[in-house]
């Protein structure tokens, strides 16, 4: 029987070897493509992720210049220190800066006027108490804290030496102060007895040397201290009264508004006054980031032994930067959130402006329009609670001084080997606060206010010329941190007030649909007896 299966079909091995090339030759035009493709796809997200910087810094092109400007002028002013610059040329330098602390500090007065009146005039009593208990509740807590975590920190880093005061020179600072008389100053600039007076002057008590009247049963000495004594009187010294302008403007701008239509060309003014300063303000922003490079250059130029100065007083700077990081990470970021649940890092980067710029001009006063602008525009803060808020938050609330003073009251204390209980923390943590509600909203004001707090603890208040050599950079920082404070406040000020805003809103509505429909009521009324046909007896020209 034959075998029916066929023998398996040879293929030729040249077409074996053709198949094997197509094949491969298919795979790798696939490999190719999914190649290709991931080439693409890499191009295609890095070209995305470069639109989307370039575009950020297409929309917030104002703050990349200015966080520029801070580096290049930190960059500037180191290099130029290699050149040694005479002092002619390091003024020149900063001659551009100091016209932009001119122009920011030009609109501090008209700013606080137009803002307080106009955002009072819109609010009643009741609600502007309200948000002023709320206001002053937080102001005082956050300064308390901050004076709270600078003490801890120099507790614990504890950054005092006895040699330093061997190495760091000092001058002598003989002026006396109480805190009696610092008290009774902050309630006198409350209440200015002239008004244009407080507009560049504010009142200030000091200490003259008089001569001592003879006794004649005394016996004659040649001490100086019984020839003179020490007589207080006050002086008016250069500086706004901020303090008084504010008082003052805050009733005029609540009585105006309840004044209602009598008032509204006042307070319609003001309104106007506001939007014209802020337009102002929104072209000198556009010069600040050129002024802000030619201030830290200048300032890192000018600065003797540097290195010498890092050196002994590193540590002392390391504790005061620490704990106001501290209260800018942590304490005010946890209370916005704990009150408003909100992310405060998306609110913080809304304030990012206005917190270089207090970085670069080391002035909450200066960088108050600025503050006003991120508040409103990009936080959607309402305008009468930033206009209440931060102007008096600039003034009364620092919470980066009250730190510092600490600190450095401290670290005095503990450089002269000077022990401290728990009375004496207590006491620096309260006059710390209170010294911090006088400090005027200058550079380097913090250091005026030292004097209040060695004074109650009994140091040589001669050791603060020690501290000179580092508040340039120091005092940027603290003030940066005093404007994020104001900021952080107006936010829960807003978040707690918001229903009041808006129901007071929606009645203003109403009254004006109301006095609105009785007007043209009236209006109608008067129309129709007009038309009216008159009579034929009673014509007055009829005879």
């Amino acid at each position: 029987m034959a075998d029916s299966s066929k023998p398996p079909i040879k293929t030729p091995l040249r077409v074996r070897f053709s198949y094997r090339a197509d094949v491969c030759a298919g795979e790798d035009d696939d490999k190719q493509e999914v190649f290709q493709s991931q080439v693409t796809n890499m191009d295609t997200s890095a070209r995305s992720k470069v639109d989307l910087v370039l575009q950020w810094v297409k929309t917030n092109l104002l703050l990349a210049l200015t966080i520029g400007g801070v580096l290049v002028g930190v960059l500037v002013g180191f290099l130029g220190r290699l050149a040694r610059f005479s002092d002619e040329s390091i003024m020149l330098v900063s001659f551009p800066g100091e016209i932009l602390m001119r122009l920011l500090k030009m609109f501090i007065l008209p700013l606080i006027i137009s803002s307080l009146v106009s955002g009072m005039a819109q609010l009643d009593a009741r609600s502007s108490g309200r948000m002023g208990s709320r206001a002053l509740l937080y102001y005082i807590t956050t300064t308390i804290l901050a004076a709270i975590v600078g003490i801890f920190m120099v507790l614990v880093i504890h950054p005092g030496d006895p040699s330093i005061k061997t190495h760091v020179e000092g001058g002598s600072t003989d002026t006396k102060v109480s805190t009696l008389d610092a008290i009774l100053d902050i309630v006198r600039n409350l209440f200015p007895d002239n008004l244009m007076q407080a507009c560049f002057q504010q009142v200030q008590t000091t200490y003259k040397k008089v001569h001592k009247p003879l006794v004649f049963h005394e016996p004659n000495s040649s001490d100086d201290s019984s020839v003179f004594i020490l007589k207080p009187q006050l002086v008016y010294k250069d500086g706004t009264n901020v303090m008084g302008m504010i008082v003052f403007c805050l009733a005029f701008g609540l009585l105006a508004g309840q004044m209602g239509a009598k008032a509204k060309l006042m307070v319609d003014f003001f309104v106007v006054l506001n939007d014209i300063v802020m337009k102002l303000v929104g072209v000198v922003m556009w010069y600040s980031p050129f002024g802000i490079l030619c201030l830290i250059a200048g300032k890192i130029m000018s600065i003797e032994n540097l290195a010498a100065t890092a050196q002994q007083l590193g540590l002392y700077m390391i504790t005061v930067i620490l704990g106001l990081l501290v209260h800018a990470l942590v304490t005010l970021p946890g209370i916005y959130y704990a009150f408003t649940r909100k992310n405060p890092a998306v609110f913080f980067q809304g304030m990012l402006q206005a917190w270089v710029t207090a970085l670069g001009t080391a002035s909450s006063a200066a960088t108050l329009p600025i503050t006003f602008r991120c508040l409103e525009e990009n936080n959607k803060i309402d305008a009468r609670v930033t206009r209440f808020v931060v102007a008096v938050g600039a003034t009364v609330n620092m919470d980066g001084t009250a730190l510092y003073e600490a600190v450095a009251a401290i670290f005095i204390a503990q450089m002269n080997g000077i022990p401290l209980g728990i009375g004496e923390v207590i006491t620096v943590s309260l006059t710390a606060t209170l010294a911090s509600v006088g400090a005027a909203s200058i550079p380097s004001a913090a250091l005026i206010t030292m004097l209040l707090v060695l004074s109650a603890l009994g140091l040589p208040t001669s050791d603060i010329s020690l501290l000179f050599a580092v508040d340039w950079l120091l005092d940027r920082l603290r003030t940066s941190i005093n404007v994020l404070g104001d900021a952080y406040g107006a936010g829960i000020v807003y978040h707690l007030s918001k229903d009041e805003l808006d129901r007071m809103d929606a009645e203003r509505i109403v009254d004006a649909a109301e006095s609105g429909l009785a007007v043209g009521v009236k209006a109608s009324e008067t129309a129709d007896c007009i038309s009216q046909p008159i009579p034929a007896g009673s014509s007055e020209t009829q005879m």
